[in-house]
């Protein structure tokens, strides 16, 4: 068993933003589409879609406004229990100790987990249930 058994692809990248309108109308102006807005806590979080790639980009968490300003990869992950369980096995970084969940993403929610890269980038394997 490999994490990468688990994995279809590059589901996202995030980029916290200080200004999610700003940022939703600079991608839009690039060609993006807004494919989903959502509540996030108090803030909000926004998907921009260009082809086959996607941004998150959300408020409320520091930004660095600089080149690295990038937060995380996401991979889609097509089992996020099977993916964690393999992770582990495998020994990667594992920044969260359980499987982490957002209801309120897309229709029914996502599942998800992070870990560490050799750079300390953070990897999050992401399963849109």
């Amino acid at each position: 068993m490999a994490v990468s058994d688990y994995i279809t692809g590059i589901q996202h990248v995030g980029i916290p933003t200080d200004d999610l309108d700003g940022t939703i109308k600079f991608y839009k102006d690039l060609g993006f589409e807004l494919a989903g807005l959502f509540p996030n806590g108090d803030n909000r979080c926004a998907f921009m879609r260009f082809g086959n790639l996607t941004i998150e980009t959300w408020e409320g968490d520091p930004v660095t406004k600089k080149a690295g300003a990038i937060n995380h990869i996401s991979l889609n992950t097509t089992d996020v229990d099977k993916a964690f369980a393999a992770a582990k096995q495998q020994g990667l970084t594992l920044v969260d100790k359980e499987i982490q969940s957002i209801p309120t993403f897309w229709e029914h929610g996502i599942r998800y987990f992070n870990t560490l890269g050799p750079n300390r980038e953070t990897i999050e394997f992401c399963e849109i249930l």
